[in-house]
């Protein structure tokens, strides 16, 4: 039992306590005002298309294990058949991993999606539609309240390491424009924000390849597009030159980062990133969600993603 004496006693260090600056309470560091940053890790932090798949059960353990506080999902590397419809089954195996991640202490906090947007053809544009409906579906059942969705490229490129060759950089369709292009994406993306409402689910759409390979053509789309469930993801090794400049222009609209490393050499090409810089410039534009790692290195994630964790935490937190 506390008796009066103690009462007092403790009433006045509390009070005393109230009037110190925020830096010189115990346990804390953060500077007065300032939040800390969640750091997330991506499922493809451990799978780059090549075999063999690592499960995304496995990720969240890993997550766990690392003190992440959250996991960003690959799509094409779950248990799910891309092009079904989300039957019984699929949902089953979507709560599974909900409960999983529960478990391990962390939360779905994305899913990274592919679809394409670019299309002439308007049934190719209503299946690329319908699919990102759907995994907006998949992200309402995982609790998960973002998905990344991309423009999509013209496809002009033989694969992917061509692309990657080339900078990004591809083509136009012979007997179109780039404007054709954009307002295909316009169409498409519109067309799902009525679906990623009704479930509370936030689009961040990535400067990847295609469209929004440069600041101008992502903030082009999200200008035309003015909706609170879009907003930009800034993937931080996306801009190839100059890229400090860049990330500055989409921060403002950044509702979500993904975060590159390179530990052993990129698989396509190493970028020597300064997160202290790009720590301060998401700071000036007031970001304060999640920053997850997509480690993209050839050195073994079992070894890599806790280097990585350790650099963004550093810069982050």
């Amino acid at each position: 039992m506390m008796n009066r004496r103690d009462l007092l006693s403790l009433s006045a260090m509390a009070a005393g306590a109230l009037t110190l600056p925020v830096a010189t309470l115990p346990g804390l560091t953060t500077a007065p005002g300032r939040k800390r940053h969640r750091l997330g890790l991506a499922s493809y932090s451990y799978w780059h298309f090549r075999e063999p798949r690592v499960s995304i059960e496995t990720v969240i353990e890993k997550a766990g294990a690392l003190g992440f506080d959250g996991v960003d999902i690959l799509h094409r590397q779950m248990d799910l058949t891309e092009k079904a419809p989300l039957d019984t089954a699929g949902r089953t195996y979507l709560r599974r991993l909900k409960r999983h991640a529960f478990l391990h202490g962390v939360e779905v906090c994305c899913l990274s999606t592919h679809q394409s947007f670019v299309k002439p053809k308007a049934e190719d544009l209503t299946a690329n539609v319908e699919h990102t409906k759907k995994c907006i579906e998949i992200a309402a059942e995982l609790g998960c309240p973002c998905i990344r969705i991309n423009t999509g490229s013209w496809g002009t490129s033989r694969d992917f390491n061509e692309l990657m060759k080339n900078r990004g950089i591809e083509p136009v369709l012979p007997g179109f424009t780039e404007d054709d292009g954009f307002k295909w994406c316009i169409d498409g993306i519109s067309r799902c924000l009525a679906r990623a409402e009704e479930l509370g689910v936030v689009l961040a759409l990535e400067n990847h390849w295609g469209l929004a390979r440069t600041p101008e053509g992502l903030l082009r789309i999200l200008d035309a597009i003015p909706s609170p469930w879009l907003g930009g993801l800034m993937d931080t090794g996306n801009f190839l030159e100059d890229p400090y400049e860049k990330l500055r222009q989409i921060a403002p609209r950044t509702v979500y980062v993904q975060a590159k490393t390179y530990f052993g050499g990129g698989e396509w090409y190493t970028l020597d990133l300064d997160y202290a810089r790009i720590a301060r410039l998401l700071a000036e534009a007031n970001y304060t969600g999640y920053v997850t790692l997509e480690m993209e290195g050839r050195e073994p994630a079992d070894s890599a993603v806790p280097k990585s964790l350790a650099l963004l935490r550093q810069a982050f937190q």
